[in-house]
């Protein structure tokens, strides 16, 4: 039985409210009932993703939209942007795919220079970049206005840009500027169990993705538009999470769009005066961090390991202790989905309790 808070990077806490909406009854998928609860959907969160274009719902992590925008949009080369675990996997993704690929990649830790990315595309050998606009694994934010002001000279190649863990901590206007594929899960920011891909499509996306073969059927954005235009998806959808999401999306409403966004942005900086307090460093430079998260660089070499499950077994509270390479070199708190002033004041009242022990 879990008996802890999650401060991780995702899964993030689940509201009462929202396991409560799971519970709702199940109705078929192909019911007006369904059309209806998918319809009430679509608004809110073309307002979210700042988009007319439609949001389509898959039940699938997003590494499933992540390989399918791959498998939808290549015909030529891929660029795929480096810069941390997640973005990283996107080449192998690729390349399993049987896709051509090349890497620009960076030290984890730093962002992606527009101009590199300008030098690459300016070769005229790639026909989709792949991008992580916020790398969990080490708490960087991409520049990606600059980074699409860049792609907006090079119209022959398409976007497919991966905001799991920035979509409603941050305003990001797909349409505006001008983003081909933007995708995100249900289980960093939107704080719902995981299970539930979220994404939006471009029509100059949909119409490459029609010449393109062996798109596959189950991510096959073709299929995702015909089936969205009747209210339903292509296959069986998590329908219980369609619920919880209708749940979320009215409590973010509630709160008000911009609020959130500054609710966000506010409590990532009570956690980077927290960093800079006790003597560490954020991994990131500042300009660059995350606003949902925060990579703290263990400057002080404490046992991290150590300090996560003592916080974990004494305070019930879960923070993670850094991941793949920098593991233990770095650890990660999470500010996203519904957390407060109060909750995010009482995690580092109790870290800074337990870290006296491992100064």
């Amino acid at each position: 039985m879990i008996d802890y808070k999650l401060h991780i990077p995702g899964p993030v806490d689940v509201s009462d409210g929202a396991y409560q909406a799971l519970t709702t009854p199940v109705m078929g998928h192909r019911s007006p009932d369904f059309v209806d609860l998918y319809q009430k959907c679509q608004p809110i969160l073309q307002k979210l993703f700042m988009t007319e274009d439609p949001v389509f719902l898959s039940t699938s992590s997003a590494w499933g939209v992540m390989e399918g925008a791959i498998r939808n949009l290549c015909g030529k080369k891929v660029l795929c942007c480096m810069c941390g675990a997640f973005s990283d996997k996107w080449l192998d993704v690729a390349k399993r795919c049987g896709k051509n690929a090349d890497a620009l990649s960076v030290e984890w830790g730093s962002h992606i220079d527009p101009a590199l990315l300008d030098q690459k595309l300016s070769s005229g050998e790639y026909d989709l970049v792949t991008l992580v606009h916020n790398e969990t694994s080490c708490g960087m934010m991409n520049p990606l206005k600059e980074i699409m002001k860049v792609l907006a000279k090079y119209p022959s190649v398409f976007s497919v840009i991966d905001t799991v863990s920035s979509f409603s901590v941050v305003p990001i206007p797909k349409d505006e500027w001008g983003i081909d594929v933007m995708l995100t899960g249900s289980q960093k920011a939107l704080a719902l169990p995981p299970g539930l891909a979220l994404f939006s499509v471009s029509q100059r996306a949909f119409d490459r993705a029609k010449s393109i073969e062996g798109r596959g059927y189950y991510f096959d954005f073709i299929e995702f538009l015909k089936n969205h235009e009747k209210g339903m998806t292509p296959s069986t959808p998590v329908i219980p999470l369609i619920h919880s999401l209708h749940y979320t999306l009215e409590k973010i409403l509630e709160e008000g769009i911009e609020q959130r966004h500054q609710r966000h942005d506010q409590l990532n900086q009570r956690v980077h005066q927290w960093v800079e307090s006790n003597g560490f460093e954020l991994l990131p430079e500042k300009q660059y961090a995350s606003k949902s998260l925060t990579c703290v660089s263990n400057k002080l070499e404490i046992d991290v390991a150590g300090f996560v499950k003592t916080l974990r077994e004494e305070k019930k509270l879960s923070i993670d202790g850094g991941y793949g390479k920098i593991k233990g070199k770095t650890f990660r708190i999470s500010n996203m989905g519904n957390e407060s002033t109060d909750s995010i004041d009482f995690l580092l009242n109790q870290m800074d309790e337990i870290l006296t022990r491992f100064k």
